[in-house]
């Protein structure tokens, strides 16, 4: 892993010159006034934290008169400590978060819009459906970088056994198909940790064009019908009917599931793409493990909440941190820090820099793949969606795949919650 971050980052050195050597005097608008910018990054990984101080790093080299400051911050405290920071006029020049989180501090006019200052090219390279996630009134306020999406991943040798195929498309009646196939004794086809089960079924919802709220803000209401109940009723199907996944892995995370993984107890998990980090850190050697194709409904649709950069409304220096955003958004930079963090980037010429790189091993083919139909959802743009989300949809989720409730239940408290919190 270290030796393909390291490769990709010496790779980056020799276009840092190129890439970023106009950009002396023009982030100054031609003055030689020296300008600091401070970046408050929230890289945690050893690789994703050297990739990005090499981003900064590079960029002061090429950039004296616009030097760039790296401070370390947390995403356990990032939305306090901003708050904070807007309030007391103290917020940094560059700010690392993700468009879930910034969207309150968008409609309270804290961040600046980014749309006359951002190169043409790197709106061009991310998706639209993407850059809906950090926009309103057609106004830019961040820049996407990396994304997550959930995928499956599956132990190989039980699948060449079981002769299942891996090659073409995987829609939810393959993989109950395969789990069903894939379960026998005391050992299950599927485990899932879904313990905070509210973001995997919104998310995965979208596969089957689940839309849960209709409207924006305060303003919208719920819509809990078919669609949306499709993910809860598959899986509870296959947990209390198929009996081909471990009920009590439904109340674990994602993480407590992995052993069980490694052990042979479950044939495929269903996570987090970035749990392939672990799983290359943890499963015991000769353990042969693979990233199935994205899970497929009437579509492949998932919800992208990317990290995002973006810059204070107040800062008197918001052309020159556009600039660095710029910088920092270019392919081999992007490339390197999404590698860091096994996060897929949001533009297709750092995920092919990344494909090339690595040649598509430890399921990164098919991470990157998943990344390829990631777009807004209508719950990202509802004002109260965390609160319901924590009050009303996690514990309902929670009762129904504990099977102590039934998808009508399921449906009414999920819908009339929503008036309660939102009253």
């Amino acid at each position: 892993m270290r030796k393909v971050v390291t490769a990709l980052l010496a790779a980056s050195a020799l276009v840092t010159l190129a890439a970023c050597g106009g950009n002396s005097d023009s982030g100054s608008g031609g003055s030689t006034e020296k300008v600091t910018l401070k970046f408050q990054s929230l890289a945690f990984q050893k690789t994703t934290v050297a990739a990005t101080k090499k981003i900064v790093a590079d960029w002061n080299a090429a950039n004296p008169n616009i030097q760039v400051e790296y401070v370390q911050g947390s995403w356990d405290s990032v939305h306090d400590q901003l708050v904070t920071q807007f309030q007391g006029g103290t917020a940094p020049d560059i700010i690392h978060d993700e468009s879930a989180d910034i969207t309150g501090f968008i409609n309270q006019g804290y961040l600046a819009d980014l749309s006359p200052y951002l190169s043409q090219a790197t709106k061009d390279a991310v998706p639209q459906g993407v850059w809906d996630t950090v926009s309103s009134d057609g106004k830019v306020y961040a820049a996407p970088t990396l994304l997550q999406s959930y995928v499956v991943f599956a132990n190989s040798a039980a699948l060449k056994q079981a002769g299942i195929s891996t090659s073409k498309e995987l829609t939810w009646d393959d993989l109950a198909a395969n789990a069903k196939k894939l379960t026998a004794g005391s050992k299950y086809g599927l485990g899932w940790g879904l313990k905070s089960p509210t973001a995997t079924v919104l998310n995965l919802g979208m596969n089957f064009d689940g839309k849960f709220f209709d409207g924006t803000g305060r303003d919208a209401k719920a819509v809990i019908g078919d669609a949306e109940l499709e993910v809860p009723k598959r899986i509870h199907a296959m947990a209390y009917t198929d009996k081909s996944i471990d009920p009590t892995s439904l109340t674990q995370s994602g993480s407590d599931v992995l052993p069980g993984f490694y052990a042979g107890k479950y044939a495929m998990v269903v996570g987090g793409n970035y749990a392939a980090q672990q799983i290359v850190a943890e499963a015991p050697k000769g353990f042969q493990w693979e990233v199935l194709p994205p899970l497929k409904g009437t579509s492949a649709k998932q919800a992208a909440n990317p990290q995002t950069l973006s810059v204070p409304e107040e800062s008197k220096n918001v052309k020159q941190a556009a600039q660095f955003i710029d910088y920092f958004m270019k392919a081999e930079n992007l490339a390197a820090v999404g590698q860091g963090d096994w996060l897929i980037p949001t533009t297709q010429a750092a995920r092919d820099a990344i494909l090339t790189t690595t040649g598509g091993k430890d399921g990164w083919q098919q991470t990157l793949a998943s990344g390829a139909e990631l777009t807004k959802a209508p719950f990202q743009s509802v004002e109260n969606y965390p609160k319901w989300k924590d009050q009303i949809a996690t514990p309902a989720l929670q009762e129904y795949l504990a099977n102590k409730t039934d998808l009508s239940a399921l449906g009414k408290k999920l819908n009339d919650g929503w008036g309660q919190v939102n009253s």
